[in-house]
C-alpha cells in the first residue's frame, strides 16, 4: 500500500463546509448524552470493518483517554466471542454492524436486541453516530490518511 493520497489537514482546508458538516453530525451523540466509550467502540467497529487505519487509530487513542479498557479494545474485533462487552454494548455493536454492512440489512432480530438496550431516541442517537463514522472512513479510507501518532508522555525514553 502506498501513503496518502491526501491528509486529514488536508480535508479539512479543501473543503470546509462538507468538514464542519461531518464534525457536526459526528457530535450529536454525545451532545445529546450518550456514553462516550460506547460511542468509542462503535467507532472503532465500523473503522474496522471499513479498513480505514486513521479512524481505528484515532478512535483507540480516544478510547484510551476516556479509560477504555485496552483488553476492551483489542477484542472489538471479536466481541461477540469475548466476554467483556455488555449487553449494551453488544447490541451497540450489532446495531452498527448492520448499519455499516448495510447490504445485509437489518435483521429484526438485531433490531429487537438493540431497542431491548435501547430508547427510541438513543438509538436514533446510535444510529447517527454509526452514520457520521461511516462517513468519515470513506473520506480516511479513499485518502489513505496518515494514522495519528500515539504521543510519548514528557520524559518518556524512546523505543
Amino acid at each position: 500500500m502506498s501513503h496518502a493520497r491526501k491528509e486529514y489537514k488536508d480535508f479539512m482546508s479543501l473543503t470546509p463546509d462538507a468538514y464542519d458538516a461531518v464534525l457536526a453530525l459526528s457530535q450529536v451523540a454525545g451532545k445529546a448524552g450518550m456514553d462516550n466509550q460506547l460511542l468509542e467502540l462503535i467507532k472503532l467497529r465500523a473503522s474496522q470493518i471499513n479498513g480505514c487505519a486513521f479512524c481505528v487509530q484515532y478512535h483507540i487513542l480516544e478510547s484510551e483517554k476516556l479509560g477504555v479498557p485496552t483488553d476492551k479494545l483489542n477484542l472489538v474485533v471479536v466481541w461477540r466471542e469475548a466476554p467483556q462487552f455488555t449487553a449494551r454494548e453488544r447490541a451497540a455493536l450489532a446495531w452498527t454492524e448492520a448499519l455499516t454492512l448495510l447490504s445485509d440489512g437489518v435483521s429484526d432480530k438485531v433490531y429487537a436486541q438493540a431497542s431491548s438496550e435501547f430508547s427510541e431516541k438513543e438509538l436514533a442517537y446510535l444510529t447517527s453516530a454509526v452514520a457520521s463514522i461511516n462517513v468519515w472512513n470513506r473520506f480516511g479510507a479513499a485518502f489513505r490518511w496518515t494514522p495519528p501518532a500515539r504521543k510519548q508522555a514528557v520524559g518518556a525514553a524512546a523505543s
